[in-house]
């Protein structure tokens, strides 16, 4: 069995029983060396009291802490506001659910895996991303979502997960009402959000696929149905589209110009801007993407082309005080675990102040979730979801790198310090 897999089942039977052994205890105390509480704010020594899932109160040190931390900073699980937690790279090297239908089956062009299999490899993924610090995470989307989703939620290490299960797809010619329908089946069948397809992909040019009536009427069903609606848009017409019918999120936005930011702010528009990690991550492993779908050289020299221009995008969105800017990564096959690199690159070559970087995978993120009254912030009340890092990220945003603790709702699934 391969060493990874003994250690994610190792970890599996500390999270059972973990729990059990402090059962007695009335509270757990986190001891901090430095407290960021995720909304801007920053404090000194600091003990965390946990009760269940929750923090029960914040204090000066006192007493013998349960976890001491005191040598690290504190501060809330990191929010990645977009992976794609079921996208891998099989035994044999080659990524599997790309290139395939929008919601995707898990076949390449060599081999058909099993769902039982992708489900594996999304497990693998969630302990992954949740040792390296991210404890709540939205994926969009594979229908399997839902079964990791749930058995996370039962106890299996991994972030709290939200998923669209399979995105809304169409063209100019969809009926709106089938788009409305598909939108219906997504939450009956228990998707926490609905991912809007409104544009090409970057590789292709990233040009609008949707009518604004489609998208307007797509978010408009959404939100009738109590549901976030998130859009998949990369050229400015199709992120406008997006503002202008009341979206909840636009996503990536690559090809964004200053009128599209401009309308994203004004109508108080989400944006989830992946500046970094998507592309290297295609373009660091490039050999085992290549020849699958659009992933050709064409569409390599498009991406190698548009990182840079990624970053004055991002800049021009710091510029406006007003627009929404998110943390979230597109993780796929390669990336997962890697998370934080998107924010520290936003950081050193974007410009963004470490700390407004930090609020953007907290407690705005949180916000745009519609968790912000649970997650994202240190605070009594809200569920005990703690990192700790060697360094201050408020001051060296690359202490991100060196996380050294991560509790989730009151469980302990790393600490090595």
């Amino acid at each position: 069995m391969p060493t990874r897999t003994l250690q994610f089942f190792a970890l599996c039977i500390l999270r059972f029983a973990l729990p059990a052994e402090l059962a007695a205890q009335d509270s757990i105390v986190v001891r901090a060396g430095g407290l960021l509480d995720g909304r801007g704010g920053r404090s000194g020594p600091s003990d965390i009291v946990i009760r269940g899932s929750k923090i029960a109160a914040i204090r000066a040190p006192s007493g013998r802490p349960t976890y001491d931390l005191s040598r690290f900073t504190v501060m809330p699980g990191g929010i990645d506001t977009h992976i794609h937690l079921t996208l891998h790279f099989d035994a044999n090297g080659r990524a599997h659910g790309f290139g395939a239908a929008p919601g995707g089956t898990y076949q390449t062009p060599e081999t058909a895996e099993t769902p039982q299999a992708a489900v594996l490899f999304g497990m693998e993924n969630a302990w992954r991303t949740l040792q390296a610090g991210i404890t709540t995470a939205q994926s969009m989307g594979d229908p399997l979502d839902r079964e990791i989703r749930d058995a996370i939620a039962r106890g299996l290490p991994g972030p709290r997960i939200l998923t669209s299960l399979a995105w809304v797809v169409g063209d100019t010619t969809t009926p709106i009402d089938s788009l409305r329908a598909t939108i219906r089946k997504r939450v009956a069948d228990g998707a926490d959000l609905v991912k809007i397809f409104a544009s090409k992909s970057i590789r292709e040019g990233g040009g609008p696929t949707l009518t604004e009536a489609q998208v307007a009427a797509a978010c408009a069903e959404a939100k009738a149905l109590g549901k976030r609606s998130v859009v998949h848009a990369h050229a400015a017409e199709a992120v406008k589209r997006a503002a202008r019918s009341g979206c909840t999120t636009v996503e990536h936005g690559g090809l964004a110009d200053a009128a599209a930011l401009d309308l994203m702010a004004e109508r108080g528009t989400f944006f989830d801007p992946n500046v970094y990690l998507v592309l290297r991550n295609y373009l660091d492993h490039k050999a085992q993407f290549l020849g699958i779908g659009n992933f050709n050289e064409e569409g390599f020299a498009y991406m190698e082309k548009l990182l840079p221009a990624m970053v004055d995008v991002f800049r021009m969105a710091l510029a406006r005080p007003k627009l929404k800017v998110l943390f979230g990564t597109d993780a796929v096959a390669g990336a997962h675990g890697n998370n934080w690199e998107e924010l520290i690159y936003r950081v050193e070559k974007g410009g963004q102040a470490p700390m407004a970087a930090i609020v953007t995978a907290t407690s705005m993120a949180a916000t745009s979730l519609g968790l912000e009254k649970e997650i994202g912030t240190v605070a009594p009340g809200f569920e005990a979801d703690l990192i700790a890092a060697d360094g201050d990220p408020s001051k060296d945003i690359t202490a991100l790198r060196r996380v050294r603790f991560v509790m989730r709702a009151g469980s302990v699934y790393r600490n090595t310090p």
